[in-house]
């Protein structure tokens, strides 16, 4: 029997090119899939291959070659206004926000990973525009809780909220401590999922989510060094928290790769996925 001779990658119907490059990261299918051929560069202009836009990058801006936030903006003009997810690591800046927020009055996701250079202006700005949003993570970044607040009261759908900062046990400051988490209570009612690891909020600001997030499900504390888990506060918290991670539970499988002396113990300074 003959042996049949493989197919013409460029021949490929364009849906199994489409189901192919969304395998890719943005960044892939922009600097290097969409070169391949003139099939593919058709399919990678198709504004539905740019529902979701995925900026993830190993952070080394310097030896890449193109820059970042030049090829996020091609990527949002791809999406014609249809984008609905997108994920900025290292590289965003106030300017590159609200030029996502300009053009994608749909997003439902944003997740901005060590975007240091975003303040809170500049987020407030962009924030106000995606009334739509239902899951924001700010990891490594530096928003004040009145920034939490605006967000709140500007995405009535936000039901996941991560907020990751790097933990300082030793850190204690009264009247900043719990700032954050009383943004979150005073204007995110309809949170299910929230994690705050290495946040400095005390039990105050724990009582105050409580009491403003009713439909709280999964509740993330690790690292939170300033939270006292006992008696009344813990029972509270195991009676209304479905899936209830503690200051001191184990923190191994980090996705975003950092390994971080734990201050307070044996090297085990990771947080793993959550939801």
């Amino acid at each position: 029997m003959k042996r049949e001779e493989p197919k013409n990658w460029a021949e490929l119907p364009p849906e199994l090119i489409s189901s192919i490059l969304l395998r890719l990261n943005s960044i892939e299918i922009l600097e290097k899939a969409q070169k391949v051929c003139r099939s593919w560069r058709s399919v990678c202009k198709d504004p539905s291959m740019w529902r979701k836009i995925d900026m993830d990058n190993l952070g080394d801006l310097g030896s890449m070659g193109y820059d970042l936030e030049i090829m996020c903006r091609h990527a949002v003009d791809r999406s014609q206004g249809g984008l609905l997810e997108i994920d900025i690591w290292y590289f965003g800046t106030d300017e590159l926000l609200n030029y996502i927020a300009d053009r994608s009055s749909k997003l439902k996701s944003l997740r901005l990973i060590m975007c240091y250079p975003i303040a809170d202006e500049g987020f407030i700005e962009a924030v106000r525009k995606l009334p739509l949003l239902e899951y924001l993570e700010i990891t490594y970044g530096a928003m004040s809780g009145e920034a939490l607040k605006v967000a709140g009261q500007s995405c009535p759908n936000l039901k996941k909220l991560r907020l990751n900062s790097e933990p300082d046990p030793k850190f204690y400051d009264e009247e900043f401590n719990d700032e954050e988490a009383l943004g979150i209570a005073e204007s995110m009612p309809e949170l299910r999922h929230l994690q705050l690891f290495g946040n400095t909020l005390t039990n105050t600001g724990l009582t105050a989510i409580l009491d403003g997030c009713p439909h709280l499900e999964h509740l993330d504390l690790r690292k939170c060094f300033n939270i006292r888990l006992e008696g009344d506060m813990e029972k509270r918290c195991t009676e209304r928290i479905k899936e209830l991670k503690r200051p001191d539970d184990s923190t191994a499988g980090h996705p975003y790769g950092f390994n971080i002396e734990d201050l307070s113990g044996p090297n085990n300074y990771y947080w793993d996925g959550f939801y």
